[in-house]
């Protein structure tokens, strides 16, 4: 990253760096998810007994972790430097996130970005504090909130 690339980015506190593509939320996707991380609730992955029982329109909902995992495309879509800027990005973590309404199968999802603020760590490094919110189509509130924090080098 350089200087300039930096100095972009502090120009941007306080402001949301944009909106990204709309996601299609698959039973596909619930289920390889499930696969790899072990996280098969009925909730999830059984579409049958969701069909029965479910108090969520009768339909499978994302986990939260998968939730969360499309944040970091999201997040690249969105931010206002490339990897070719820096010598290093990493997803230093998160301060909060909510999941404040569940997401059926059959939804669109996608990601909203504010840049809050920018601070020097030193030697190069900076963290990134942003808020990010997920959407979902036709839906009047976010489904995710989270504060993520980054780390670059320059």
């Amino acid at each position: 990253m350089t200087e300039t690339a930096i100095e972009r980015i502090k120009s941007l506190e306080g402001k949301e760096l944009g909106v990204s593509d709309w996601i299609d939320m698959t039973q596909d996707k619930f289920d390889g998810f499930a696969e790899i991380t072990g996280d098969a609730d009925w909730l999830h992955n059984d579409p049958e007994r969701c069909a029965r029982e479910s108090p969520f329109d009768r339909k499978t909902i994302a986990q939260g972790h998968l939730l969360l995992s499309h944040l970091s495309s999201i997040g690249e879509s969105l931010m206002p430097a490339s990897a070719d800027e820096m010598n290093f990005a990493l997803n230093y973590g998160y301060d909060r996130v909510r999941f404040i309404r569940p997401t059926t199968v059959g939804s669109r999802i996608r990601g909203r970005l504010v840049l809050d603020r920018v601070r020097s760590k030193g030697d190069g490094r900076y963290l990134i504090e942003s808020e990010v919110s997920l959407e979902v189509e036709g839906s009047d509130s976010p489904h995710l909130a989270a504060r993520w924090l980054f780390l670059v080098q320059i």
